[in-house]
């Protein structure tokens, strides 16, 4: 497949998870990758090997989406190796769920630093970089923004200010041919998921149970709505939050 070919994509948090998914598909549909990750090297080049035996174009580059040098170094790398990027996935975000009374302000600049702050700051630097033809913004956002559950405060948070900075920078970017958009899966299955603890529990059970498609989702169902997203096929989407989250509300 050759949808996005000749097209330069940065995946912000690619090591791992739908992170990761997003980075081989891009990959798959022609796109040189920029694989971003903030500590798991490893992972990171495991995503760049898996695009390259497909004989697809990836680096992993390090890089803190929370600090603005950081992400000059990631555009820098990125003009350097593939020239001008064209599709920017904002995917990289951190969580942890605290009851009210354990919220702290460290836990809740951490989180927006990542999740909020560093959104902005890749496009911010994107949108410097995206050529005359303009570009594609996808965040990566989540159903808890609009459905949240107990505990989940501060990371929904996060993602429901996501989907404002989408609208608002559809708008604002719109004149210059920049379209940003945003994905909200439901409960996917990813390191992340896993190390929380609730595959195997009761809680799993009712995440399936609310579910109409009746499982939960992989990386994998996330990915070919990103790849549709970057595509010219999506040319007259922007401003939207799509839900790709097998029925889950």
């Amino acid at each position: 497949m050759s949808k996005l070919k000749g097209k330069v994509a940065v995946v912000t948090g690619a090591s791992k998870g739908i992170g990761a998914g997003i980075a081989q598909a891009l990959g798959a549909a022609g796109a040189a990758v920029i694989v971003n990750y903030a500590s798991d090297a490893a992972g990171a080049e495991r995503v760049v090997q898996e695009i390259l035996k497909r004989d697809g174009r990836a680096i992993a580059v390090q890089a803190d989406v929370a600090r603005p040098d950081d992400v000059e170094r990631l555009f820098a790398r990125a003009l350097g190796e593939f020239g001008a990027p064209d599709i920017v996935v904002n995917n990289a975000g951190i969580f942890r769920f605290d009851a009210l009374e354990s919220v702290t302000p460290q836990e809740f600049h951490r989180e927006f630093d990542t999740n909020v702050l560093g959104a902005i700051l890749v496009t911010q630097a994107a949108a410097r970089h995206f050529g005359a033809a303009g570009g594609s913004v996808i965040n990566v956002s989540s159903v808890v923004a609009t459905n949240p559950g107990p505990g989940q405060l501060v990371y929904a948070a996060t993602k429901a200010a996501l989907d404002s900075v989408t609208r608002v920078l559809a708008r604002e970017l719109g004149p210059r041919k920049i379209r940003v958009n945003s994905l909200s899966p439901g409960f996917t299955e990813t390191e992340g998921s896993r190390a929380v603890g609730v595959f195997g529990t009761e809680l799993e059970k009712q995440f399936v149970a609310s579910t109409p498609l009746g499982r939960v989702g992989q990386p994998q169902d996330i990915a070919p709505v990103a790849v549709f997203l970057a595509s010219d096929e999506a040319h007259w989407i922007t401003g939207e939050s799509l839900r790709v989250a097998g029925g889950q509300t």
